[in-house]
């Protein structure tokens, strides 16, 4: 420490002798062009000076323009400000140093008019210039005050190669680095171990990332579930890319839609299809996803009495229908129906069904022991969220056979989009779960085609078996990618503890601006990084700054919690044989805008799959709906009625008819 203090002293030791140097030519100049100044006694004081600095001009010319000398000064005198203490004042800005510069040039170089005048104006703008090189030194010294925000500390080198492989997501990308913006790429080399954006509204997750994902997978010939919350936002982007390249799937991929609000623009699926259910098991998953879609609030209270007995009752009826003339009537509108229909008709029917005994033991049980308001109870547990579902448009499409749900199957590749409206996500949510759930199961096994999975608003609806998804579906070449708001949605919906799985098994992650906790968190998967932290202290007599190194976050949750829209910070992980050093990146995600409003013009309307036009012109569709709700309806009262006569006439089977 001493060692430095002698070179400091030392260093301005110096500088004060440049300072000085610069003064003493500055007087020289003015004595050698104020001549009215001294006398010219040939045997004084002034001639020996004069003979001196004329043997010094020969020599150097210094004095054969007026301003020549000064320029001198003026050299000497910047350099000693390199070594300059600094000032007191802290309120100096460079407005205030240009001004005092300004003055000080046009003073010191002023021409001489008159000799009074002409020492002025040099002394006052030798001062002006003084002052100017100090604060100006003192601001250049001091530069890590300038960055309030620490924006330099914060700055990283990021990847600028682009990475590409048969299945990744590459996206261009800006950020800021040693002063300068530069171009960039994130690179999702392995979307299979699965993607969450993050944001708050509007910070620009679906058109900056979740776009990308879907126009990249669909050009790299993936299989795509895309789940499409407003729709027809992302339904209209799937279905013209699309078509632009269908080149890309050589066993000929199909498009699929799954829409309740228009019947006219949507297929038709059976998502409990008999031939895709081979356990009594999946008929329990499939009742577990409706009914916690639409009670949110089961989801906390899995286990309870009055939370397990509509799921058993709901999975015992789709069973059921299952058994029943080998699957024929096995749709979900055929469940809400015969659910519907008197107790005392329902449960001699299933009892009657050894498959079903263990299942209906408690209900039997309450049935048998005259606890008739505790039946009543379960019941209704069932019965009352089911029939905010009872609608003719959506029996229409739950009840036909366009497709299945087998996206990725190699014979016959799908796009599928889903189509939720935020007026009724309520109702809708509980039907697409059901199909979420459904095609969850069916695509994450082995030998499939590659797949993609992009649902956008996740917490809208309950996607059982999400984590488990997560976890498992990279081996089988299925990309998750997530979008929502934020982590508390996340553990609103689904709670704590799978939803730590699922923020915690994610490989990839986008997030724009979010706040409160889900910044923390994310900071703190980012990491710290050494950075400079600057002191000043300011005393009477000096002025000292110290500089120093500590560990602190590379990217704080302040400067998360103000993201502008289009920018987002993240990580990326990567694959063998190519390794991403910085899989963290802080950047602008390149969007070209122009190109995106020229495609959009050029879209075409999601195609009519259903024309309901009659051979006389006529629009039927709102007849056909409603004959197919009456056809469905009729067809439970007939199974009810064919099945109590089955009963009556089986001796073994007829004493369940006469339970009270």
């Amino acid at each position: 420490m001493s060692q430095q203090e002698d070179d400091l002293r030392a260093l301005a030791k110096i500088m004060d002798f440049l300072r000085a140097t610069s003064i003493v030519l500055v007087i020289i100049n003015i004595y050698w062009f104020c001549p009215e100044l001294h006398p010219t006694n040939p045997d004084g004081f002034f001639t020996v000076v004069d003979k001196v600095l004329n043997g010094f001009d020969r020599s150097c010319h210094l004095f054969r323009s007026q301003y020549t000398s000064k320029w001198f000064a003026l050299l000497l005198l910047a350099l000693s400000c390199f070594g300059t203490r600094g000032v007191k004042n802290e309120d100096i800005t460079w407005r205030t140093i240009w001004i005092f510069l300004g003055i000080g040039v046009v003073l010191y170089f002023m021409p001489k008019f008159h000799y009074t005048l002409y020492i002025m104006c040099s002394a006052a703008g030798f001062i002006c210039l003084l002052m100017a090189g100090n604060w100006m030194s003192r601001l250049l010294k001091n530069n890590l005050m300038n960055d309030v925000f620490n924006n330099e500390n914060e700055s990283f080198q990021q990847e600028t190669r682009k990475i590409k492989n048969e299945y990744s997501i590459n996206l261009p990308t800006r950020f800021y680095y040693k002063k300068k913006w530069n171009d960039g790429w994130i690179n999702v080399v392995n979307p299979f171990r699965a993607t969450i954006v993050l944001g708050t509204p509007g910070s620009g997750k679906s058109y900056a990332v979740v776009n990308n994902f879907l126009k990249q997978q669909i050009e790299k010939g993936f299989a795509l579930y895309c789940y499409d919350f407003k729709f027809a936002d992302l339904s209209t982007i799937v279905y013209n890319h699309f078509l632009k390249n269908k080149d890309k799937y050589p066993k000929g991929a199909k498009f699929y839609v799954i829409n309740f609000d228009d019947p006219r623009r949507s297929h038709r699926c059976n998502p409990i299809a008999p031939a895709f259910m081979t356990d009594i098991a999946d008929a329990y998953e499939s009742a577990y996803t409706i009914m916690l879609n639409l009670n949110k609030t089961w989801i906390q209270k899995q286990g309870d009495f009055f939370v397990e007995s509509p799921i058993i009752l709901l999975a015992s009826i789709i069973w059921y229908l299952k058994l029943y003339k080998g699957g024929t009537y096995c749709t979900f509108p055929h469940a809400i129906e015969f659910l519907n229909r008197r107790y005392e008709d329902i449960f001699p029917i299933l009892s009657s069904y050894p498959e079903l005994e263990n299942y209906l033991s408690p209900f039997m049980d309450a049935w048998q022991g005259g606890a008739a308001d505790q039946l009543q109870g379960q019941i209704a547990s069932a019965k009352i969220p089911l029939s905010r579902m009872i609608s003719p448009q959506l029996y229409w499409v739950m009840s036909g056979n366009d497709f299945t749900l087998d996206i990725n199957n190699p014979q016959a590749p799908k796009i599928l989009c889903v189509g939720n409206n935020p007026d009724r996500q309520n109702i809708y949510g509980a039907a697409l779960g059901l199909y979420n759930s459904r095609i969850v199961k069916l695509i994450n096994k082995k030998g499939m085609l590659k797949s993609g999975v992009v649902i956008d608003e996740l917490p809208t609806i309950y996607f059982k078996g999400l984590d488990n998804l997560i976890a498992t579906a990279r081996s089988n070449k299925v990309a998750v990618c997530l979008g929502f708001q934020d982590f508390s949605q996340l553990e609103r919906d689904y709670g704590k503890p799978e939803a730590a799985v699922v923020m915690n098994t994610v490989g990839n992650i986008f997030s724009g601006q979010v706040v409160g906790s889900t910044a923390k968190t994310l900071s703190e998967r980012f990491g710290k990084v050494l950075q400079k932290r600057q002191s000043i202290s300011i005393n009477r007599q000096d002025v000292s700054t110290s500089i120093n190194t500590q560990m602190d976050s590379l990217i704080p949750p302040s400067k998360i919690s103000g993201l502008s829209q289009g920018i987002f910070v993240g990580a990326v992980s990567d694959n063998f044989g190519e390794r991403i050093d910085q899989k963290i990146f802080h950047a602008e995600i390149v969007v070209d805008s122009e190109k995106v409003k020229s495609e959009e013009k050029a879209y075409k309307q999601l195609p009519i799959v259903t024309n309901f036009i009659d051979e006389n012109g006529d629009d039927v569709m709102e007849s056909a709906i409603q004959t197919n709700y009456r056809a469905i309806k009729e067809q439970v009262k007939k199974i009810v009625a064919e099945e109590k006569m089955r009963i009556a006439a089986d001796p073994e089977l007829r004493h369940l008819l006469d339970l009270k």
